[in-house]
């Protein structure tokens, strides 16, 4: 019986676990592989043969694994690039040595791009029996095609919940004390994070990458709701940037080895341009930075669930010895009424590489918040929250395997 390799890869999520979780769970049910092979720190340690044995995880670790934020694994920054063959032959070879037949890639859209490459690679020589499946995940919500990204409904659950009570605390002192509330997400292209805010209720404005930074049409409309109501609440993506591309964040961007750019600091430059104005007397700051992706007891039940299903499905498409380069997606069911999903896939390449934004047409004028449409598209994933394992008072989580002494010996 062959063995298959699990490996993680980027900006984890809350959830990402469950999908791994997913996998081997499938396996212990159906042993389709022989050992579920966890590959330490993503594709580079499939590259450095850094494995853990998966296969015998009990129900308990399985389910702590669910719940635990970040990626177990342990992640990487690192991409297969198609001009670097040594790479992708060493993964071929290191898989023939393990006896892989599969590898599951559970990321976002580079990861679906390794995906596709090293299918298209083994598909080009001829090399049997050696297949390559994505399982999506990101809080960013930018994948295309899928209907959602497992990611996505608990991080977006934990930011309207953020906002929520930061406008709790934001409304305690009376009219004469005027300020203005910056609550900076995630996103560097796409919206969807800073979008998720709305579901509280309580944003005033929302400034996005769909929508060019127009300072004077900002400024002009914090000044009107201070007037109104004395205090103003601006949700505020990373990603903000003027018509020419330049983002709005203080100082300049540097890039990570995706060639993406590295962002911070949008709601202080934002502060600064208030204040400089004469807009509001005072403003304060709250920066979400990894909170957002690594904030588990705010989980949703239905992003956990769907996550943990999408690893078991994952699982079953594999048992077809064709399913390979492909992205196992869900999309939301149409017929009933209630909120569902089913599984099903794509060629991994129609994901790599493409930014789905969040639709401008959801976005209503003058940046005062989303539509009724955008909110019922969102309400459903952050519904439910899971019943934790608790230790001592807090959640009980998988010690990461990158920080034990569990590693198999190279063959």
């Amino acid at each position: 019986m062959p063995n298959c390799i699990v490996a993680q890869s980027g900006g984890p999520s809350s959830v990402i676990n469950a999908t791994l979780a997913g996998i081997i769970k499938a396996n212990q049910l159906n042993p389709v592989y022989g050992h579920v092979y966890g590959a330490i720190n993503g594709i580079e340690g499939v590259l450095q043969e850094r494995f853990v044995d998966l296969s015998k995880m009990t129900e308990r670790e399985n389910l702590v694994l669910r719940q635990t934020p970040s990626s177990a694994l342990g992640s990487c920054r690192y991409k297969l690039q198609r001009d670097n063959l040594e790479d992708v032959e060493k993964v071929m070879s290191v898989m023939e040595r393990y006896d892989a037949e599969t590898l599951f890639y559970i990321g976002g859209n580079d990861s679906m791009d390794t995906v596709a490459w090293l299918s298209e690679y083994a598909s080009k020589k001829g090399i049997k029996n050696r297949r390559f499946i994505g399982c999506p995940k990101t809080i960013d919500n930018d994948l295309m095609v899928i209907d959602h990204a497992p990611g996505f409904g608990s991080a977006a659950k934990f930011i309207a919940t953020t906002a929520l009570q930061c406008w709790q605390d934001i409304t305690v002192y009376p009219p004469s004390r005027k300020e203005v509330f910056i609550l900076e997400t995630m996103g560097r292209d796409a919206g969807w994070l800073a979008a998720s805010a709305c579901l509280s209720g309580v944003v005033d404005l929302l400034i996005v990458p769909e929508k060019t930074f127009d300072k004077e049409v900002i400024l002009e409309e914090i000044r009107q709701i201070i007037e109104e109501r004395s205090k103003c609440f601006v949700v505020i993506s990373e990603g903000a940037h003027y018509a020419d591309g330049t983002y709005i964040a203080s100082g300049e961007a540097r890039n990570d080895l995706f060639g993406h750019a590295v962002l911070g600091g949008a709601a202080r430059a934002l502060e600064q341009m208030i204040l400089e104005a004469g807009v509001s007397p005072r403003c304060k700051i709250q920066e979400l930075s990894t909170a957002q992706r690594s904030h588990a007891s705010e989980q949703s039940r239905v992003d956990v669930t769907e996550s943990f299903n999408l690893g078991m499905s994952a699982h079953m498409h594999s048992m077809d010895p064709a399913f390979t380069g492909k992205m196992v997606c869900l999309r939301r069911r149409k017929d009933i009424e209630e909120y569902d999903v089913e599984y099903y896939a794509i060629d991994a390449d129609r994901v790599a590489n493409f930014v789905r934004n969040f639709p401008e047409k959801w976005l209503l004028p003058n940046f005062r918040g989303v539509t009724e449409e955008a909110l019922e598209y969102m309400r459903p994933l952050i519904k439910g929250q899971p019943q934790l394992i608790m230790e001592h008072g807090l959640p009980e989580m998988t010690v990461p395997y990158y920080m034990r002494d569990c590693e198999i010996e190279k063959k």
